[in-house]
């Protein structure tokens, strides 16, 4: 009796490529996160708003995380993948720890390490769907700088993912200055974040915000903004728009 080998098609998924998994779409996401410069450090803001889709699900979620001993990150985008940044930098802080020295890892070197591992996902097709901001001090200088979810990076006295990118920056570009208290800075990011409650449809009135100095990092507990509901613009916004329904 022969026995046949059965041939597999050539297009099979069987083999070790069947088991690749790529995010081809974020489920649940966060939206902007707004930082600046301020005289003793940095300052951050986000909301708690996680969103299924177009559904705001999820209303208690942290998205500005501690790292080691002089930096700060915040995320946009999607959770899960701001997790797996999260575990990537628990390893990276903890062989540095390993070492002993009496050195430690400061913000320029933390935001750098995220520039090549956001650049290295994209080149592999499977990128985390994230743009992140990185802010810290060390030995009295400041460092505030953001990273895209395909690596795109800088650094500067203020930054913003997400619909911050479009309304927050304008504002910051004209009220911020070099010697900004920690009131006034306060002041200004709950000015941008009330701008993107109004326009951005993600966006939850319920807030944290994060400052870090040469003492630590103090993340604040959650509050919400007072807002005002009775521009004439809100109480019929497509009036006068052509085509509009």
């Amino acid at each position: 009796m022969q026995f046949m080998a059965s041939k597999q098609p050539e297009n099979s998924l069987l083999g070790p490529e069947s088991d690749s998994q790529r995010t081809l779409y974020p489920y649940v996401t966060g939206t902007s996160v707004v930082a600046l410069k301020y005289k003793d450090g940095i300052l951050m803001a986000a909301d708690m708003g996680g969103s299924y889709g177009s559904t705001l699900r999820y209303k208690s979620v942290e998205r500005m995380k501690p790292i080691g001993k002089h930096s700060l990150l915040g995320a946009s985008g999607e959770i899960s993948d701001f997790q797996e940044i999260l575990h990537y930098l628990d390893e990276l802080i903890l062989y540095d720890n390993m070492w002993d020295d009496g050195n430690s890892l400061g913000p320029k070197e933390v935001h750098n390490y995220l520039t090549r591992v956001m650049y290295n996902r994209r080149n592999k097709f499977n990128p985390l769907w994230n743009s992140v901001v990185l802010g810290g001090v060390k030995n009295g200088q400041k460092y505030l700088g953001t990273v895209s979810m395909i690596g795109v990076n800088f650094e500067d006295n203020h930054v913003a993912t997400g619909f911050g990118n479009h309304l927050a920056r304008p504002i910051l570009c004209q009220e911020w200055h070099d010697n900004l208290s920690f009131e006034d800075g306060v002041k200004l990011l709950e000015k941008c974040m009330r701008v993107l409650l109004y326009r951005d449809r993600s966006a939850v009135n319920k807030h944290q915000i994060a400052k870090i100095t040469e003492e630590g990092v103090t993340i604040s507990q959650p509050y919400s903004l007072k807002t005002y509901w009775e521009f004439s613009a809100f109480e019929n916004p497509a009036q006068g728009a052509v085509g509009s329904w």
